[in-house]
């Protein structure tokens, strides 16, 4: 192949990658000036809420009584001026530049901080939460030998700290960024756990790989799911030109005192009522009523094992 049959190649690659057509929906353009979310700040994000949140488990491994108020002053100041510039940066990557309404980037920056300032105060409460669901791991694991082994090896914790952070940042319109951080706890545990979902106290989930629980979840207490569970949409209705409706509610409720075992599929916007217990590789598309339980019957060695079934309503 010659030189100018080479650049040719190159020139018209580079001519299609270029083109508008081919750019839809895959092009982001900002103004100069506005920041990126980077992943990199929002890794440090989460390590240093990890740190404030169970000191001594994460970040630094010195960490004692005597000069724990200074280190977590600093790891919160830190927290403060890193979650304010990618606030800033989803909010305006969020937005197109006619949408802005920001004259410049100090009014945006101050509101950033702001909201920054909102999440921060919020850290005792999601610590206060979040023991609670060491509790219920803790409880709910006769292996586990320690509080200290459900912070240090569980991934369900992991996941929940980026989850109940995350969570906060979707009460205050933040886009963008509180999908990011629970994206991160996936790829790190296994557990897809949309920022959008509602969860209550005493949550658990065992071993942890394979879960999916959607946007518009909502999950009362002491509820506990075990591996490869998925809380998922049965369908998705369309508008008038065939593309999904946004924003309706289409995912499961758990009420309080669930059990959903392994590889459990629970579809659309039902309700599990408060005490069922659903079983493993079972499909659920309607209702329990409280207190019941749904299995799938079994032949194991030529023993078919009998459950209850749940009735659907």
């Amino acid at each position: 192949m010659s030189k100018e049959e080479h650049f040719q190649i190159l020139n018209q690659t580079v001519d299609k990658l270029a083109a508008k057509e081919s750019l839809k929906g895959l092009f982001h353009e900002h103004r100069d000036g506005d920041p990126l979310p980077s992943a990199k700040a929002l890794d440090e994000i989460i390590d240093l809420a990890r740190a404030i949140l169970f000191p001594g488990f994460y970040g630094k491994s010195s960490m004692n009584i005597h000069t724990m108020k200074y280190q977590i002053g600093v790891s919160v100041e830190r927290l403060h001026k890193l979650l304010s510039q990618q606030i800033l940066a989803g909010l305006c990557f969020g937005l197109v530049s006619e949408e802005c309404g920001c004259p410049s980037e100090a009014p945006c920056l101050d509101m950033a901080s702001s909201l920054a300032l909102k999440v921060i105060e919020r850290l005792p409460e999601i610590r206060r939460v979040l023991a609670t669901d060491v509790e219920a791991a803790y409880n709910g694991d006769p292996a586990a030998d320690s509080f200290s082994e459900i912070i240090s090896c569980y991934p369900v914790i992991k996941a929940l700290t980026n989850y109940r952070l995350a969570h906060e940042l979707v009460l205050l319109g933040i886009p963008l960024i509180p999908r990011m951080m629970t994206e991160m706890a996936h790829s790190e545990t296994g557990i897809d756990i949309h920022p959008a979902a509602t969860i209550g106290e005493h949550f658990t989930i065992d071993h942890g790989t394979g879960v999916v629980i959607g946007a518009t979840c909502i999950i009362g207490n002491n509820v506990k799911l075990y591996q490869g569970v998925t809380l998922g949409a049965k369908s998705f209705p369309l508008d008038s030109d065939g593309n999904p409706i946004k924003g309706i509610p289409r995912h499961p409720i758990l009420e309080d005192n669930v059990v959903v075992y392994a590889n459990a599929t629970i579809l659309g916007r039902i309700t599990i009522g408060e005490g069922c217990v659903v079983g493993a590789n079972v499909w659920v598309t309607k209702s329990m009523r409280p207190k019941t339980k749904k299995f799938k019957k079994e032949k194991i060695d030529n023993l078919e094992l009998e459950y209850n079934e749940g009735m659907g309503i």
